[in-house]
């Protein structure tokens, strides 16, 4: 990516496994690595990196609380916006007339099954700077959604679906702005670039063990408004 000409760079969440380590120096150790990054770089939690750490013997809260301290930082000469208030790592910005916004959703069922009172909080959070966001996209040319969660799972067990008010805000957005909408989510690393709702775009990035990044890009005036550009390894 260094070797390339980027407005920026974006990571989805997950900088470790399911099992781990959560420990402060493997996230320290990720963020020197991200540090190397020329461009400006932001990152979103994912699921592996707060709410698994259970698995490992650690409180998830105070996992993400952690991950705030390191990566809820301004990147310099970048005009990213944070919401304000605990939920610093919902992130928005402008970038060739397109919304950008990063939003705290995750993988295993969004936190539903584990603790529905931090989830629930969390989402009214997520609704309003995700709300926000769509204002801001009127009369511009479109608006990217970006989150770590692949929010067309299923859960395992059935039960609370802990993505149902998510999908009910990106089918309004699908309909509301056909063809302008582009959601980029983790959390399944299979890759994929697809519609699976009206109007709505999704690419689903790479995992491990397929390591690799996808370049986009805003081709304003297209019929086809962004230009996805899978990496080789």
């Amino acid at each position: 990516m260094n070797a390339e000409k980027l407005a920026f760079v974006v990571h989805v969440g997950d900088i470790t496994s399911g099992t781990g380590p959560c420990t402060d120096e493997w996230f320290e150790a990720r963020k020197a690595q991200f540090g190397r990054i020329r461009h400006p770089f932001i990152l979103l939690p994912g699921d592996n990196d707060w709410t698994d750490c259970h698995r490992t013997g650690f409180d998830p809260l105070e996992r993400l609380a952690k991950w705030r301290e390191l990566f809820c930082f301004f990147p310099r000469d970048f005009p990213v916006e944070r919401q304000k208030g605990k939920y610093c790592e919902n992130v928005r910005w402008i970038s060739g007339n397109v919304v950008f916004v990063g939003l705290n959703v995750q993988g295993s069922n969004n936190n539903t099954d584990r603790n529905p009172g931090e989830m629930g909080e969390r989402m009214e959070a997520v609704a309003r700077w995700l709300n926000e966001a769509a204002a801001l996209a009127r009369g511009r040319d479109g608006l990217v959604v970006l989150m770590q969660a692949n929010p067309f799972l299923k859960p395992h067990l059935g039960g609370v679906n802990g993505f149902d008010g998510i999908l009910e805000h990106l089918r309004k957005l699908g309909a509301a702005l056909p063809g302008k909408v582009l959601l980029v989510n983790g959390d399944t690393h299979t890759y994929r670039d697809d519609e699976p709702l009206p109007g709505l775009r999704r690419v689903n990035v790479f995992g491990s063990p397929d390591v690799r990044w996808i370049k986009g890009s805003i081709e304003s005036g297209d019929s086809k408004l962004f230009r996805i550009e899978p990496q080789a390894p």
